[in-house]
């Protein structure tokens, strides 16, 4: 198995199918999501709710190999409603993570009012990126990536 096709695995499995309430609490206040198969361990640790940082890592046979931090938050103020359905949509777009960039979600979705862009520059090994939502085509959610492979 090669670390993109275990990120697309790992990250369909975790946030993306489980949303806020299926991590783990941690002591610290984070909150945390692991997957496992094979050689290859993800984590994805972060704090906070509707602005947030975290950091997902891998690992191959016990050894950090790869990593990804970010920074996000809803922009808008958002209705229960809205809310709840601009989660749904964002674990929606997360589970369309493509194996050329295993990053996020897909570069483009949209469905009904919500649309989902993912620009992103570099490879695998040094990247960064920008995640956004817009609802009736006004930006309510921002979210800043970066990352790479990690010396073995």
């Amino acid at each position: 198995m090669i670390i993109e096709q275990f990120l697309v695995e790992a990250k369909v499995n975790t946030y993306a199918s489980s949303g806020e309430g299926g991590e783990k609490n941690l002591e610290d206040g984070s909150k945390e999501l692991v997957f496992e198969k094979e050689e290859f361990k993800y984590r994805d640790r972060y704090f906070g709710h509707n602005s947030f940082i975290g950091e997902e890592v891998v690992w191959e046979n016990g050894k950090v190999v790869w990593g990804m931090n970010y920074y996000g938050r809803i922009t808008e103020t958002l209705t229960t409603e809205q809310e709840t359905q601009f989660l749904q949509f964002l674990q929606n777009a997360l589970r369309q993570v493509p194996e050329t960039n295993p990053y996020r979600g897909p570069n483009k979705l949209e469905d009904g009012e919500f649309k989902y862009v993912n620009e992103n520059t570099g490879t695998i090994e040094d990247f960064k990126g920008t995640e956004t939502i817009f609802y009736q085509n006004k930006e309510i959610y921002r979210l800043n990536y970066n990352g790479g492979a990690v010396e073995k």
